[in-house]
């Protein structure tokens, strides 16, 4: 158990402390949930980083990280959608988007291929944990200019998901048709 395994094991530890912080409604807990949603989050680019670093690279890290981004941000995204702040369709087109990607990546490797993540697929985690981020910040976010910013990153979310998702499966069409 090496420390990149280790925070990836800690991304998902923190999962039932953002829930816990969002559904008991204690004063400040959407700012706590996006600090410890932040938290959580930046694990993910540090695990990757120290295990290629180090040469610490493990089946189990190959296994868990995806994983546990996947839990991190289905968890966020139906948690918003319980308090009324994201519509249901926008979690199901990310949510939806991540199980396919899943699937092709499993079929890939079944015909010995392996799919590593796009830069466009980086660009999806990004924009939606801003995303997130800024719809659990709604408060706070430009109401004096009419807009508001959670909605916004969420569109961009979404365009990043769905292209991203459509850049894989284009990319790998070809296992599919076998």
């Amino acid at each position: 158990m090496n420390l990149p395994n280790r925070l990836t094991l800690a991304r998902i530890f923190l999962i039932p402390i953002f829930l816990a912080v969002v559904t008991l409604r204690i004063k400040y807990g959407d700012i706590i949930a996006a600090g410890v949603f932040i938290l959580a989050a930046s694990t993910d680019g540090l695990d990757g980083y120290i295990a290629r670093k180090n040469k610490q690279v493990t089946t189990l890290g190959k296994f868990m990280d995806p994983l546990a981004d996947k839990l991190l941000v289905s968890a966020a995204l139906i948690v918003l959608v319980e308090l009324d702040v994201l519509a249901a369709w926008v979690a199901v087109i990310i949510i939806g988007r991540e199980f396919m990607v899943t699937g092709f990546r499993t079929i890939a490797v079944a015909e010995g291929v392996v799919i590593a993540a796009s830069k466009l697929g980086k660009w999806k985690t990004v924009t939606q944990i801003v995303a997130i981020v800024a719809m659990f910040l709604h408060n706070l976010t430009f109401p004096y200019f009419g807009f508001d910013l959670g909605k916004i990153a969420m569109a961009v979310a979404v365009f990043f998901t769905l292209w991203s998702g459509y850049d894989y499966m284009a990319k790998g069409w070809h296992l599919l048709k076998k």
